[in-house]
């Protein structure tokens, strides 16, 4: 089996709760197809009348996920293609963002560049101590345009610039925690799963028009993310052809 017929995006109702799950043999990166798969999934959850919350995860036990596919990365020879690429993040994210939905995130291993995004658009993060979180993406000589919007609404300005400006230096799950990205932290994928159950059979019983203003309120201000996800990606659309980045990418895939 081929690696991008490996790849999935399942959605799956259970008692109100629609589960989410994408998978990638290369730690979960996702390339340009699974992300615009994950976006159409999230929008379609949202309309969904039997669907009372979402819980976005990935499957395995190793990395939440590693961000965009460097494959797809090093394949990008114009802007306009690099435009498309950086645009699957900004598609997943405004479908997060756009969801009537409360979205709880199964964040039970590393994140790393859009990964972060990802654990950052969802409206309740849950991690394991094993969620390390690093965004890469200026050590390959691009930046954390894309994420970075959702990222700093989570964990403030000063975090934020911490993580875009080490690079290459991973944060713990404790970090994390503290700075607002997640919202619980527990040992391993039992305790993680258990308070997932807990609080998803509490969330399903709930309002779902509360829920819904609720959803609104904690993402007032963000409506231009419209446009400025996608100026955003165009940033990093034209970085990425630079010789830098192009070194950078060969020599990180030569380790």
């Amino acid at each position: 089996m081929s690696v991008a017929a490996a790849a999935y995006v399942r959605s799956e109702l259970h008692q109100g709760v629609k589960a989410i799950e994408f998978f990638h043999p290369q730690s979960n990166s996702l390339p340009g197809a699974l992300l615009r798969e994950l976006a159409s999934a999230i929008t379609h959850a949202g309309e969904d009348p039997d669907a009372k919350l979402i819980v976005l995860r990935s499957a395995g036990d190793g990395a939440f996920c590693a961000g965009a596919s460097f494959d797809e990365l090093t394949a990008i020879k114009t802007e306009a293609e690099g435009l498309q690429f950086f645009s699957g993040f900004a598609l997943v994210i405004n479908a997060m963002r756009n969801c009537p939905k409360l979205i709880i995130g199964r964040i039970q291993g590393k994140c790393v560049g859009g990964g972060v995004g990802l654990a950052a658009s969802v409206d309740y993060a849950i991690a394991t101590e094993a969620a390390d979180i690093k965004l890469s993406e200026l050590a390959v000589g691009i930046g954390p345009f894309v994420v970075g919007p959702a990222v700093e609404r989570k964990i403030g300005t000063s975090a934020f610039s911490q993580l875009a400006i080490d690079a290459s230096m991973w944060r713990n799950a404790e970090w994390a925690r503290r700075k607002g990205l997640f919202a619980e932290v527990h040992p391993d994928a039992t305790a993680l799963d258990e308070a997932i159950r807990r609080l998803s059979g509490t969330l399903a019983h709930s309002s779902p028009q509360a829920m819904a203003e609720m959803k609104k309120v904690f993402w007032k201000g963000t409506e231009h993310w419209e446009t400025l996800l996608f100026e955003r990606a165009a940033i990093s659309g034209r970085l990425v052809l630079s010789d830098f980045t192009k070194n950078a990418i060969a020599a990180f895939k030569a380790k």
